[in-house]
């Protein structure tokens, strides 16, 4: 009974050291990149508007306790469209959890971070463009379940190619 109680326990504090990320090199089949996902994502290619701009989106996501991290990418006809594309994909995203935008700002390289809130969730994205490629890269769920740490290692990690 002794042992049994001992491995039990041994198996809990196991358990419990184990880490809640399971970060892994990711390399997309369909768009140039390459990103640290903090599990097994799963994909989709699907056709969606970004506003009147009809494109073929592939998503690679992961959820870790009840927090989304997603990459979208899509090939735009010209690169012309991009501006527009990628604002049409923050307002969508921004919408999807009926969010209002808290921060707005372009970064080094010319993407654009946005932290928005709405609920009870929070949304950090990065969205961007390289030629006719448009990416957003973003982090969804409880604000409270979000920490900075995790935020820049995902972000960091993202590398058009």
């Amino acid at each position: 009974m002794k042992g049994t109680l001992a491995l039990l326990l041994l198996a809990a504090l196991l358990a419990g050291c184990s880490p809640k990320y399971d970060w892994r090199d990711y390399r997309s089949a369909d768009a140039p990149y390459a990103v640290l996902l903090p599990g097994k994502p799963a994909t989709q290619t699907r056709a969606i508007k970004l506003d009147q701009l009809a494109v073929s989106m592939t998503m690679a996501a992961t959820e870790i306790d009840g927090v989304v991290f997603a990459i979208g990418s899509a090939q735009l006809a010209d690169a012309a469209q991009a501006p527009a594309a990628l604002a049409a994909m923050q307002r969508a995203m921004v919408s999807n959890i009926g969010g209002t935008v808290s921060s707005r700002r372009t970064l080094a390289g010319g993407a654009v971070e946005v932290e928005a809130s709405g609920g009870n969730m929070r949304l950090s994205g990065r969205f961007l463009a390289q030629g006719r490629q448009i990416y957003q890269i973003v982090v969804v769920g409880p604000p409270q379940k979000i920490d900075a740490e995790t935020l820049e290692t995902f972000f960091s990690s993202f590398k058009p190619q």
